[in-house]
């Protein structure tokens, strides 16, 4: 417990050094992305030389494999009763198959395991976002320290629940916090009403975005159009657009990166992985065709058949 109040304390202060200055200029967020097309930031923005000189990532089909059966079958959300579901597809799916508590409200050392389990995120950067999320949308006073991955719930904490503290947000009001304007697949805030429904539109563009037949790293490069279209497009039509310095410089980008990187299915062919959209649909609770797309809101899923990244291509900020 020493240790996990140490590591929220430390979260919390980085949090902080990284919103002091909570705006930017537009021209300096305009060439931001601009350049970002040639940087190396990102951990899964490979080029050909960085792709020589990672070792080669191979596939175990048993280590890999995620479940989608038993205590993982798909079960859908009852959200008239109270399940939560928000902004973020992935937690959505592992909700949903039972990776995260049902009604999806989880401590934080639950969310941890689930993302290294079922999609191979590193256990630095699942700790660091479950963290961040705990200390800035959740409860990080309760006795199990977590938080709603969709709207607002007491958590059980006891200064939570006696009302000396607000009620955490959840990941759903977590605007500025932990999400923000530009998302790949929700629309900004004062454009759409919500930040956590799925805007048809701009799921059409990422699956049309999408190489087919293409390994995931090549297929994150290919979608740096469209992310700077959606940038755009928040900067000409939000008269409110902001762009804080982690959920927008640090987090939106992994609205783009994250599908490509964890979402992706593993396999002989493909070790690095490749979306097809098939598995891109099931992941954002789409079904139907392009033109006549369905959107069911809190019914993600992981496919079956589904392989995440392999032990020692964990997907982490180092």
């Amino acid at each position: 417990m020493n240790l996990l109040i140490s590591l929220i304390v430390w979260t919390c202060y980085l949090a902080l050094q990284l919103t002091a200055f909570p705006h930017l200029e537009t021209s300096v967020l305009q060439d931001l992305i601009k350049r970002e097309s040639g940087t190396k930031r990102c951990p899964f923005a490979h080029d050909a030389t960085q792709n020589k000189e990672k070792r080669e990532v191979g596939f175990d089909p048993v280590a890999q494999h995620v479940s989608t059966t038993g205590d993982h079958a798909f079960v859908a959300p009852n959200l008239a009763a109270g399940d939560k579901r928000g902004p973020c597809p992935g937690l959505n799916a592992l909700a949903n198959h039972g990776y995260l508590p049902h009604n999806g409200i989880a401590p934080a050392t639950t969310i941890i395991q689930a993302v290294t389990e079922a999609y191979g995120m590193a256990i630095d950067l699942a700790t660091f976002l479950a963290l961040y999320g705990t200390v800035f949308d959740g409860d990080s006073l309760s006795l199990t320290p977590g938080y709603s991955i969709g709207g607002p719930s007491a958590l059980g904490g006891i200064l939570s629940a006696a009302g000396i503290l607000r009620t955490p947000s959840g990941l759903t009001g977590s605007h500025n916090n932990y999400e923000a304007d530009t998302s790949s697949t929700r629309g900004d805030l004062y454009l759409a009403g919500n930040n956590d429904l799925l805007q048809m539109d701009q799921f059409q563009q990422f699956y049309d975005a999408l190489l087919d037949d293409t390994p995931a790293p090549q297929q994150y490069s290919a979608l740096f159009p469209f992310r700077q279209s959606r940038f755009n497009a928040s900067i000409e039509n939000n008269p409110y657009f902001f762009f804080p310095q982690f959920a927008g410089v640090l987090v939106a980008p992994a609205g783009f990166a994250f599908p490509p990187a964890m979402m992706s299915n593993k396999s002989t062919q493909y070790p690095q992985g490749y979306l097809d959209k098939e598995t891109f649909k099931s992941f954002f609770a789409v079904s139907g065709e392009p033109g006549s797309f369905t959107y069911q809101p809190g019914y993600e899923r992981i496919p079956d058949n589904f392989y995440k990244r392999a032990v020692g291509d964990e997907y982490g900020i180092l």
